[in-house]
């Protein structure tokens, strides 16, 4: 499911894979924006206020590492698979822009 979404990110510029959390995550210029976690669900970082968005629509979970909510970061289970890309493309634009070009 996550494939041709990956393939289409990989079109933009500065878009690539690398490591994060011991998966491989889709990156803009190093930092990473998307991945699919342990269970199968898709990983993203978008703006705070959106992550308590999806969060109350009951699309998302927030992500927690060692007890610790993260705030910019949710869980998206497969059962949403149908707006993954949208969610996938949303978090490209946020981390692009807060992301310094070289």
């Amino acid at each position: 499911m996550f494939d041709p979404i990956v393939d289409s990110l990989l079109e933009r510029d500065g878009v690539d894979l690398g490591p994060m959390f011991g998966v491989t995550g889709v990156r803009v210029r190093g930092k990473v924006f998307a991945c699919i976690g342990y269970d199968a669900d898709l990983m993203l970082k978008l703006p705070r206020g959106r992550v308590d968005e999806l969060e109350s629509e009951g699309i998302a979970t927030r992500v927690v590492m060692r007890g610790r909510p993260m705030k910019e970061w949710a869980f998206v289970d497969a059962a949403y698979a149908g707006v993954w890309a949208e969610l996938a493309t949303e978090a490209y634009v946020f981390v692009d822009e807060i992301t310094p070009r070289a």
